[in-house]
């Protein structure tokens, strides 16, 4: 899966030991984790869909064998609500 990024995440064991991200690097911004929207897991890895303290939206994936945590998807909402159509 070439489409992932490799990141930087401070994160803390919450309840039963789970490990739950609080903020990212991405880029040369730090993004504080404001809500986890979503998590579900795999055998392997842990997927968090969070907003950050910028409003965009995120999905990070925690490799539990690796200790690492990738980017696997991110949505700015920079759109215009407003806007009825793409034309």
């Amino acid at each position: 899966m070439g489409s992932q990024l490799k990141i930087k995440v401070s994160s803390y064991a919450g309840h039963q030991a789970e490990v739950l991200p609080q903020s990212f690097c991405f880029g040369k911004r730090e993004i504080i984790v404001e809500d986890i929207l979503d998590r579900w897991l795999a055998p392997e890895y842990r997927y968090f869909k969070i907003r950050g303290d910028d409003a965009a939206i995120y999905i990070l994936r925690y490799d539990v064998v690796n200790d690492t945590w990738e980017l696997t998807m991110f949505n700015r909402n920079d759109f215009d609500s407003t806007r009825l159509s793409s034309t």
